[in-house]
């Protein structure tokens, strides 16, 4: 195992993942449902689940593209996909914060 690679990847994943809908998400469930193991358990196992799907297609795509396009082609759908939803945002008609 390279375990530089484990760690860096560790890194990375777990800083992206604080404070994303992900966690929200199984806070939210956590505090309706009063069963934090049973969440925990059910949000580990998903996102083990999204890694390896993850993992999976970047193996297959590999084959096909170089490492410079696959990169290239995150960046750009990272910032497709984030530029929609500021637009979303800032064409939406709900108020951002509630009357007071």
């Amino acid at each position: 195992m390279n375990w530089a690679l484990f760690w860096s990847t560790f890194g990375l994943v777990f800083l992206a993942e604080l404070g994303d809908k992900t966690q929200l998400t199984v806070m939210a469930q956590s505090a309706a449902t009063k069963a934090p193991f049973t969440i925990f358990f059910a949000g580990a196992a998903a996102l083990v689940a999204a890694s390896a799907a993850g993992a999976l297609a970047g193996s297959v795509l590999s084959r096909f593209l170089s490492p410079r396009l696959l990169n290239l082609l995150g960046g750009v759908l990272f910032l497709v996909l984030g530029g929609i939803m500021l637009w979303k945002a800032a064409t939406e008609s709900t108020p951002i914060l509630p009357p007071q």
